[in-house]
């Protein structure tokens, strides 16, 4: 039998429609997993038939392949990815190329980059997104590393990748472990837009007593607009009108109020905090899923503290697509979007990663969890400015944050008097409006640090650095 085009490790889901997507556009493969069981339930399932062999261990797996091979790993990030390549590794020989295709840590992508690069191997580490059904049918791919390193995997990236007018939504993102930054950041990105839906979702279902298909067709009409018209607003209208089979009952509201999360989103938050770059909407997100974890004690506290859940306000109507709420959630998914792309621009200058970011917004259009409308926009105002501080000072978005501000501060003013947690919400409200004011009181905490600390302090009347004895 000939060698294959191309190896994979792992057939979890995400790994399993990898190899296939593969295998139909002209790759064929060869697949190893730890447990032999699974590779043997794949080849006589989803697998029968295709190009795709099969292998009972590391060594006769890296024999099928073809040189210079080219290895995908989907595997637990961590560990698990190190001691498979420290198992592999002994086989492989000079231009061979990994490519580690889960959620690693960017600086665990770096590290391995320096290691394997020295002894002539190639390494790539590339975020996914698009679950299960966009790994099969095209993903955005975000690959990191050496340019070479890309160039040896470019034809085939090219063809799995999801296609947005004729261009895929891949490209060399830059060296070491960018590929992995740029995952970590969409991911965070992610969060934010997902808790955004969902308090919009939570408003109308409190305040306005709507029932789970008259909030799926609100959501339905959003999907229709340039600045909402996204995946993550489909699938959100999709899970609103599934019903329980048992009851004929909205099954959202089966599902206990608890998310988990895996880690790329508290990378998002440490990342900015290091990079000193202001994240709050994407933060708190992250938080609202900690606070959820709570169910025990919140189901306690909500027995003694007070609530004012009775007070009703505005939230608009069906027929005008709740403007306040629309408003609120339009805003909002800016600001996680317009944070997201503040974290690469401040990382791609501290790694030298050179971050093309009309490019990154171009690959995001199509396959990802992400994906929306709103990312034409975005494109377009990096590519007049590829400098541009802030999306928010763009002249669309601008037009966007002076009309639509008024229905944020209602929703915001609303829900705070109705006892109905908002934090994305109030979150990004905070955002705009310390970023559209010229004061700010940290004039106050520096007076203070000097005092207590000599830090030291700068006037707005003279030059220079200065220290008051401030106590006597």
């Amino acid at each position: 039998m000939s060698k294959a085009h191309f190896g994979l490790v792992g057939l979890g889901v995400m790994g399993e429609n990898l190899v296939l997507n593969a295998e139909r556009n002209g790759f064929s493969s060869v697949v190893y997993n730890r447990t032999y069981s699974k590779t043997e339930s794949f080849l006589e399932g989803k697998g029968f038939g295709k190009k795709i062999q099969g292998a009972i261990d590391l060594k006769e797996f890296v024999s099928k392949l073809e040189r210079p091979r080219r290895i995908l790993m989907m595997i637990k990030a961590g560990g698990a990815t190190d001691r498979v390549i420290d198992q592999i590794s002994p086989y492989l020989q000079e231009g061979d190329l990994l490519i580690d295709g889960g959620n690693s840590e960017f600086r665990d992508t770096e590290r391995r980059v320096a290691q394997l690069e020295s002894r002539q191997f190639g390494y790539i580490g590339m975020g996914v997104s698009g679950g299960a059904k966009g790994a099969l049918e095209g993903p955005s791919m975000m690959p990191g590393g050496t340019k070479a390193s890309y160039e040896a995997i470019e034809s085939l990236v090219q063809k799995m990748a999801a296609q947005v007018e004729d261009i895929p939504c891949v490209t060399y993102i830059g060296p070491g472990g960018s590929g992995h930054f740029v995952k970590t950041v969409h991911n965070g990105i992610e969060y934010g837009i997902e808790q955004i839906l969902s308090e919009s979702y939570d408003l109308m279902k409190r305040v306005g007593n709507m029932t789970g298909n008259e909030i799926a067709d609100v959501f339905c009409q959003w999907n229709q607009t340039e600045e909402l018209s996204s995946y993550l607003v489909e699938i959100t209208e999709i899970c609103l009108r599934a019903k329980d089979p048992e009851d004929g009952k909205d099954l959202v509201e089966k599902i206990i109020d608890k998310a988990g999360q895996k880690g790329t989103g508290l990378w998002t938050v440490v990342s900015a905090l290091e990079l000193g770059v202001s994240v709050p909407t994407i933060y708190a997100s992250l938080n609202a899923r900690v606070m959820s974890s709570l169910k025990k004690e919140r189901v306690e506290a909500e027995k003694i503290l007070s609530s004012s859940s009775s007070f009703k306000f505005d939230i608009g109507t069906i027929e005008n697509s709740m403007a306040p709420i629309q408003d609120a959630v339009i805003l909002s998914c800016i600001a996680s979007y317009a944070q997201g792309m503040e974290l690469l621009k401040a990382a791609s200058k501290e790694y030298s990663y050179n971050l093309d970011m009309c490019s990154i917004a171009q690959i995001w259009k199509g396959g990802c969890i992400i994906r929306s409308r709103l990312l034409e926009r975005i494109q377009d105002a990096f590519y007049v400015d590829s400098q541009l501080p802030n999306l928010f000072i763009d002249k669309w978005f601008v037009e966007q944050v002076n009309r639509r501000l008024p229905g944020l501060v209602k929703v915001v003013a609303g829900a705070s008097q109705a006892g109905i947690p908002v934090p994305c919400f109030s979150s990004t409200l905070d955002y705009i409006n310390s970023y559209r004011t010229s004061r700010l009181p940290q004039n106050l905490v520096q007076a203070m640090r000097d005092c207590f600390g000599s830090h030291t302090y700068q006037r707005i009347d003279k030059e220079g650095t200065f220290h008051t004895e401030w106590i006597s």
